[in-house]
């Protein structure tokens, strides 16, 4: 998420205390989360947000953006993976991709896993995130040299509002939290930029932060692109454990038609690895609890 892997921080802190854990307390919540770190490994103020890395006893690195927790090591696969191979498995043939955010490249490579693509191009304001990412989860950066991939650092809001109309086939948005850099990610006039710029039967996907803890937001996003256009919405549910409530979500929108079924033959036959998605997951994801159903638009 910079523009990459996100949570709201909404009155967020976070502290490292003499006992050597960085902890994010989630305030509205009530709640927080730490991991126990042996060493900060570095730290930076970019033009756009403050970055640190942190060496943790059983998680790997940790990311954290602006005193919130982005991505570890061990976990990030679960979120790069769901934010990626769902959408490009739903739409019947995708070509042209862009991402918007992902500047750690996670959701990147798991794009570029799909052969049969032909372009993408990731947008995220912050050049420093990829930087370090390069530097501190280089696992996270091995497809950056893929010559079908084009990293911009510049404004993902305004690269949608003078994209080509009709040009794409999946709109992949890997965003941070609704404030600071990621602020204008989440409303009615984004979404309409992403709407006509893609084709007819086109996808959008968003992260859509914790059902648990933001369903009002995850309310707000989904009417706000039943309003910009879309047709059709589908929220997936999945674990991230070093996420607020440990429990996350992403939503899918299409543009001018219903959602088929997804390809669940080419999932069983792909020819890359996954750790965490399959067919089976992937139709577990689309399932809501009672909760969800009774308040969710559309």
């Amino acid at each position: 998420m910079s523009e990459q892997n996100s949570h709201t921080p909404l009155q967020q802190k976070s502290q490292l205390n003499p006992q050597q854990w960085f902890t994010e307390i989630f305030a509205p919540s009530g709640s927080a989360f730490s991991l126990e770190i042996t060493e900060k490994l570095a730290e930076v103020q970019s033009p756009f947000q403050h970055i640190e890395i942190y060496q943790t006893t059983q998680f790997g690195k940790l990311m954290v953006i602006d005193g919130v927790i982005m991505l570890s090591s061990r976990d990030n696969f679960l979120y790069h993976e769901m934010l990626s191979h769902p959408v490009l498995f739903t739409h019947p043939d995708p070509k042209n991709v862009v991402i918007i955010g992902g500047g750690d490249c996670g959701t990147l490579r798991e794009v570029l896993k799909h052969r049969s693509l032909e372009s993408v191009t990731q947008i995220d304001i912050d050049e420093q995130v990829t930087r370090m990412a390069e530097q501190y989860f280089p696992e996270l950066c091995a497809s950056n040299q893929d010559p079908r991939a084009t990293l911009l650092f510049d404004d993902g809001i305004k690269y949608m509002r003078e994209a080509a109309p009709a040009s794409l086939d999946v709109v992949i948005v890997d965003s941070t939290d609704p404030i600071g850099p990621g602020e204008g990610l989440f409303n009615r006039a984004f979404y309409q930029s992403c709407f006509a710029a893609l084709k007819p039967g086109g996808v959008l996907v968003q992260q859509s932060e914790s059902p648990l803890i933001h369903l009002q937001l995850l309310n707000d996003m989904r009417q706000a692109m039943k309003d910009a256009g879309f047709a059709a919405l589908q929220t997936l549910n999945f674990p991230q454990m070093v996420y607020p409530s440990g429990w996350w979500t992403c939503t899918m929108a299409r543009k001018g038609q219903n959602f088929d079924e997804f390809r669940h033959d080419d999932v069983q036959n792909a020819t890359f690895d996954t750790e965490y998605y399959n067919a089976a997951i992937h139709q577990a994801a689309l399932a809501l609890p009672n909760f969800m159903l009774r308040q969710l638009v559309g």
